[in-house]
């Protein structure tokens, strides 16, 4: 029932953490993506009912978009997070932090009509109590979690003595994580210690060294924030 912390070791030595979303965090989010399919589904008829029968079959077409397409589209379409999950502050990521894809979001959603069973979804949160990462059957069979994600009201902010840069060349989503995560850690760590980290950003951090090089590093944070 315990958020937990699940550290991703990058390519490059950095460590970062994914903070685990429990059930409760996650039911309220599928309670809120509930009521707003239930809306849509009421409105349907109203929608479609002028047209007669074809219209009846059109309605039965977009229920079925509303409630099975629904969480996949917005989750691999809208970072990971369906309006329930974006108003909880949750997302869907890969197990070693990258975005949902296509196939992953497919299959976790498929699989939570063997989650619901038999009643309540009790099938599915039993394996979230049982397994390690709080996944159900659906994120077990796919490679994914939940997580919760920083809201924009505690982005990350770059040092006063630095400015936000954009970075010099294009990140991958995983990289941008590592990123933010840095900025949002430094001040945990000795000044040496962050440094030494910072180095390790390559080509990020070239031609600094020192408080500099972290200084670099968390303002391209900063401007990554503001992206988003």
């Amino acid at each position: 029932m315990i958020d937990t912390l699940r550290p991703v070791t990058l390519p490059e030595g950095v460590e970062i953490s994914l903070r685990l979303a429990g059930p409760l965090a996650r039911a309220r989010a599928w309670l809120i993506d509930l009521a707003l399919r239930m809306m849509a589904m009421m409105m349907l008829p109203m929608a479609f009912g002028l047209f007669g029968r074809a219209g009846q079959g059109i309605a039965m077409i977009a229920g079925f978009a509303v409630w099975i397409l629904y969480p996949i589209l917005f989750e691999v379409l809208w970072k990971g997070a369906t309006p329930g999950k974006r108003a909880c502050n949750l997302a869907v990521v890969r197990a070693d932090g990258t975005p949902v894809g296509w196939s992953a979001s497919l299959l976790r959603n498929v699989m939570r009509f063997a989650d619901a069973l038999p009643i309540g979804y009790l099938v599915g949160f039993a394996a979230m109590v049982l397994d390690g990462q709080m996944r159900r059957l659906g994120d077990i069979a796919a490679g994914t979690v939940v997580i919760h994600v920083a809201p924009p009201a505690k982005a990350v902010q770059a040092p006063a003595a630095a400015e936000a840069v954009l970075p010099p060349f294009a990140l991958t989503p995983l990289e941008q994580r590592a990123v933010v995560d840095y900025a949002e850690r430094r001040r945990t760590w000795s000044s040496e210690r962050a440094a030494e980290i910072a180095q390790l950003a390559g080509p990020l951090v070239e031609g600094f060294r020192g408080d500099a090089a972290s200084d670099r590093v968390s303002a391209v944070a900063a401007a990554l924030v503001r992206q988003r």
